[in-house]
């Protein structure tokens, strides 16, 4: 009615002219002004065709339809002879809109605003709405606390019928929470209401402080917040009666006034199932944890609803709803509660489809699935699928969603939804610095091709080492998870020239590897390994190198095993913030080999989530390295080392533990690092959240404590820096870290300061690797 209106004012006051003769045949249609609407779409609204017999309220009939359209500004009818002429006036599109000056809110959240009333890249232009555009967007910057916030909008006209739209904003200075005023309560205190609100009266503190800005989601939480806390203790009928804000005349300051009714403290006296309960209801009862002759708890009711809604949506009812009745007794002050429970229809999965995977195979994806094609849709199964692409490390987002299948009511498709992230590292040196001339290539990707499996293969030459290898691992080698793997290097060393004592091996061999899968979150895993290295020492070796070159020889063929297991219950594989890591191996020669020695391994890390989107992490690495049957002394290669990016971060590459003792005065003048047979280190990280960056999901920072040292139960009376194992010699450093995940790999980063060193460890205050993440 409002658009006929308008329209009878423009037929009167626009230039609008027929002809004034009572009636006529029409022959003839023409259009004019057109120039993206097309005539057939004029056409198909108009009341009249070819033949039709026109008089003066088929005019207003021809205008009416056409102007209801909303795609034109101006219509004018006319005659020629029995002719009908249309001119039309487009109405012109928004070709661009371009916005400056926005920084507390990103571009796009106040494009989706604009949108929602109408206004985006390609819709006709309206002055009524152009009009209203300036208060529309201050209206949410007002939602933000921005209320001295000013929007100008203007028109550009562009060829073609276009337009461009023009939008500066100067969000002014953001309005503070002076005073938060609380009116009714009671039983709780001002004080004790306060410091569970997200919302904070501004102090001098404030600067230091997140998320405690007014706007109106953060009211909307706070309030959440004050009902939650009422009703968790027994007020039942708690309700907030009014919120009034209110701004200073400088718009600098807001007053916010919260007016509640606590009501009065009931106690729960029964409780009682109701609906469809042709499942057992003992099983229902059990899930039920609400204390009768108990004040009422809130939290205890819903934790009993999302516990039956839960076990229904499991096996097939992924529509279940179960919803409380509360049947209030006054004189008592008690409540009968009866929680109904509506089953719904049960569905079946009828497609399971993925949507973001460019480069992964749809194959690698569905592998991990645990709920199936043509089953009953478990919403249990389907966060357990959609972990298991979490763990995978392929991908930063993992999200999915039920469609309903059209024509079938008891069908659903599945679609997960995935953002892909970088996996690997692809790198090539060329240089020449503290270690000699240095050429290098390397490839390793977790997800190689998109096919899921790992591949590794570098070609190095330097003056410390020249390195050729290749590794390939398949998880699933057989359709039941077993993995597969296999790889194989050649490899010259010179470790005098990269800061350990000065020896050299010549080594090549071989692995196999399986990993057999036990639980979803167990593996199993055994490796064979074939290895011949020959040792060689120089005029600057160390007394412990030329005492094991002398008791077990230089060249050894050795045939191992090894077994591994281990438990992964991260929330994703890349950057976790819940979850734990743990892993056991041991490895030992076997029969065939001229030198027998074995090595057990530890590694743990578990991650918990902290308020405030911070992360807790600790992680903890034990190894030792042993001799068995005729053999003394374990190969000097084969011993642990510590320090540096992987393990204590502030000390250098390795240079924990220790040190290599030299005869006749020979050796470099900082006596380099040995190893040791066992190590211990570990650390505790406060995984800070970093929301300000464009991509949040691809950097991680924190503050970290590490500890750990290389320790030796067979110290020789000549041997320096080398202890048996005693916490009182444990290394530590403090500092941040920093990791950024880029397409050469994650860069990581670590300023560090260090304590309880001793004169011979050296130290770096700065860190930088790639390959690294914590």
């Amino acid at each position: 009615m409002k658009n006929r209106f308008i329209f009878l004012i423009l037929l009167t006051f626009s230039s609008f002219s027929i002809t004034q003769q009572d009636s006529w045949v029409l022959d003839d249609i023409r259009i004019s002004g057109l120039q993206r609407v097309s005539a057939g779409s004029v056409f198909a609204v108009m009341p009249v065709s070819i033949g039709d017999i026109i008089n003066n309220e088929n005019y207003k009939e021809i205008a009416t339809s056409i102007f209801e359209t909303g795609k034109f500004d101006d219509i004018k009818l006319g005659r020629e002879g029995n002719a009908l002429l249309i001119s039309l006036a487009e109405r012109p599109t928004i070709d661009e809109i371009l916005i400056e000056g926005n920084k507390a809110i990103k571009t796009d959240a106040l494009l989706d605003g604009l949108k929602k009333s109408g206004t985006f890249v390609g819709a006709l232009y309206k002055r009524a709405i152009f009009e209203s555009l300036s208060v529309e967007l201050e209206r949410q910057y007002s939602s933000q606390g921005k209320y001295s916030a000013e929007v100008e909008v203007q028109s550009e006209n562009l060829p073609k019928n276009r337009i461009k739209l023009s939008i500066n904003i100067d969000e002014g200075v953001s309005s503070s929470l002076k005073v938060i005023n609380l009116v009714g309560n009671k039983k709780f205190s001002d004080e004790e209401i306060l410091k569970e609100f997200k919302l904070k009266e501004k102090n001098w503190l404030s600067v230091f402080s997140r998320g405690s800005g007014y706007s109106k989601e953060n009211l909307k939480g706070d309030l959440e917040t004050l009902e939650s806390l009422y009703k968790n203790n027994g007020f039942l009928k708690f309700e907030v009666l009014s919120t009034m804000v209110s701004i200073s005349e400088n718009k600098k300051d807001i007053f916010l006034t919260i007016t509640l009714n606590e009501g009065n403290i009931y106690k729960v006296k029964e409780v009682s199932l109701a609906g469809d309960l042709d499942i057992d209801e003992l099983i229902l009862k059990s899930l039920l944890n609400i204390p009768t002759n108990e004040i009422y708890m809130e939290s205890f009711v819903k934790f009993s609803e999302d516990r039956i809604k839960g076990l229904l949506e499991s096996i097939g009812y992924t529509n279940a709803e179960v919803s409380t009745s509360r049947e209030i007794n006054e004189e008592e002050k008690s409540v009968s509660l009866t929680l109904f429970v509506d089953k719904g229809q049960r569905t079946m999965v009828n497609r399971i489809s993925f949507q973001g995977n460019e480069r992964t195979h749809d194959v690698v994806l569905r592998r991990e699935m645990r709920q199936m094609e043509k089953s009953w849709a478990s919403n249990d199964l389907m966060e357990i699928s959609k972990l298991r692409l979490d763990r995978l490390g392929f991908f930063k987002n993992v999200e999915y969603e039920k469609k309903s299948v059209p024509g079938s009511p008891d069908e659903v498709d599945v679609i997960f939804k995935v953002e892909e992230q970088y996996s690997g590292s692809i790198g090539g040196s060329l240089g020449y610095g503290a270690y000699g001339f240095s050429l290098g290539a390397n490839y390793s990707e977790k997800n190689a091709f998109g096919t899921g499996n790992t591949v590794s293969v570098g070609i190095s030459y330097s003056e410390w080492r020249q390195d050729i290898s290749f590794n390939f691992f398949d998880p699933y080698f057989t359709i039941d998870g077993l993995g597969l793997g296999y790889g194989a290097y050649l490899r010259k060393t010179d470790y005098g020239n990269f800061n350990i004592a000065s020896y050299n091996t010549d080594s090549y061999g071989g692995s196999v590897n399986f990993q057999l899968p036990i639980t979803e979150i167990e593996q199993l895993g055994l490796s064979l390994q074939v290895d011949n290295t020959q040792l060689k020492a120089n005029a600057f070796s160390s007394r412990q190198l030329v005492d094991f070159y002398t008791s077990e020889g230089f060249d050894f063929n050795t045939y191992s095993g090894q077994v591994s297991w281990s438990r992964v219950t991260l929330d994703r594989g890349l950057f976790p913030t819940n979850g734990s890591r743990n892993s056991i191996s041991i490895s030992l020669t076997l029969p065939g080999s001229n030198i027998n020695y074995g090595r057990f391994n530890h590694d743990f890390k578990i991650f918990r989530p902290l308020p405030l989107g911070l992360v807790f992490a600790y992680k903890s690495r034990i190894g030792a390295l042993f001799t068995y049957g005729d053999t003394q002394t374990a190969p000097p290669y084969q011993n642990f080392y510590a320090g540096g990016m992987r393990s204590v971060r502030g000390f250098k590459q390795n240079y924990l533990g220790p040190k290599a003792v030299y005869n006749q005065g020979y050796g470099p003048s900082r006596p380099r690092p040995i190893g040791g047979p066992y190590s211990l280190s570990g650390g505790f990280d406060l995984i800070v959240p970093l929301d300000f960056v464009p991509d949040p999901r691809s950097v991680r920072a924190s503050v970290f404590i590490d500890y750990g040292n290389v320790f030796s139960d067979g110290c020789k009376s000549y041997e320096t820096n080398c202890y048996e194992f005693d916490l009182s010699e444990l290394r530590y450093s403090v500092g941040l870290g920093f990791t950024w995940v880029t397409a050469l790999g994650p860069l990581s980063f670590a300023i560090s300061s260090v304590f309880n060193d001793s004169p011979e460890d050296r130290t770096e205050s700065f860190q930088f690797e790639i390959g690294t993440q914590f």
